[in-house]
């Protein structure tokens, strides 16, 4: 058995929990979370921590779940790989691209495993589509959009001050809610974004560091555009929608069902599961990656998302924001 361990017991963390207690192959040994409140909450058999160097110290996880605010993701990833545990990290990878160019180095350096939490990779609309692109038989992407329409409240950034301040999220809408869009579209790209031009603003009265909506045109290697729209002050949670065009067909991820736009209508293609887990928004591929990576590490090899998939979000959303800040076109390196 696998002995696993919790760093951050927020909602997310709660999501992990149950995903490893699903598992035959792992057992949840620890948690740990410096509001010692949540301790009455632990499920039977789990020690409770409220340091977690602590309990790498005397608990010696064979995984530990990284699910904290954003500016604590790369430091504590970096202390429990320097204690030999393999890492499942919640996204995003870092606070910006200097820091993710730093967490790539942490798998080779101290020898461990590090997967990051990119499920949406895995939901069965994305993996259906995935294929028909890489299939060759729809031709070449020539455009892409990806539209994250949601709604948080006061009360939401009042929970936990750390989202709104830019030096402890790294950001707004995009890094915390819309990251997950920004991967698939240039996953599906299968082409690096070359350019960006875009905007971000702060339309809530909340009094906020960081951007609430935020816009962007991309430019890929391939040549193909793509445009991003990405908002919390919607009225709800509307599901995030992905329209794509090829040469020889076009493509729509809306309300969690795929289709294939015919001049007949809508070809329904795939579907994601009803259930879900957590909240809506979050999808129900969390158990599914955190079974896939509990595999790997059990056999010392297998498929799972490193870290080095998640470096191209965070590439794109510094040069959104160095866009807005300069009013300029910026290049986004390789």
């Amino acid at each position: 058995m696998l002995r696993a361990a919790l760093i951050g017991f927020g909602v997310i963390g709660r999501v992990h929990i149950d995903a490893i207690e699903s598992l035959q192959n792992a057992a949840l040994v620890a948690v740990c979370d410096t509001d010692l409140s949540k301790k009455s909450a632990v499920p039977a058999g789990a020690v409770f921590y409220g340091d977690y160097e602590e309990m790498l110290e005397r608990e010696r996880p064979d995984v530990a779940h990284i699910c904290l605010p954003h500016f604590l993701h790369y430091p504590v990833a970096k202390r429990a790989a320097e204690a030999g545990c393999n890492i499942f990290a919640e996204k995003p990878l870092a606070m910006n691209g200097d820091e993710a160019r730093a967490y790539l180095d942490l798998e080779e350096q101290y020898g461990v495993k590090i997967c990051l939490c990119l499920q949406n990779r895995l939901n069965p609309t994305t993996e259906t589509l995935y294929r028909l692109l890489r299939s060759g038989e729809y031709g070449a992407l020539t455009g892409i959009r990806g539209s994250v329409n949601w709604y948080r409240s006061r009360e939401y950034y009042e929970a936990g001050p750390w989202r709104g301040i830019m030096a402890q999220a790294g950001g707004g809408c995009m890094i915390n809610q819309a990251i997950h869009t920004i991967d698939l579209m240039q996953y599906f790209a299968g082409s690096p974004v070359v350019t960006v031009r875009g905007t971000t603003a702060r339309i809530l009265d909340y009094g906020l560091e960081v951007e609430d909506t935020a816009a962007g045109r991309f430019v890929f290697e391939n040549g193909a555009l793509g445009l991003f729209t990405a908002s919390v002050a919607n009225y709800t949670d509307e599901n995030v929608e992905l329209s794509l065009r090829c040469e020889g067909g076009q493509f729509l991820i809306r309300d969690k069902k795929l289709f294939r736009l015919r001049d007949t209508g809508h070809e329904l293609l795939a579907a994601d599961d009803a259930e879900f887990a957590g909240k809506a928004v979050y999808g129900n591929s969390h158990i599914k990656l955190i079974d896939l990576f509990y595999r790997a590490v059990e056999s010392g090899g297998g498929w799972y998302i490193h870290p080095e998939e998640g470096l191209p979000s965070i590439r794109i959303i510094d040069a959104i924001r160095e866009s807005a800040r300069t009013g300029k076109t910026v290049h986004t390196g390789r």
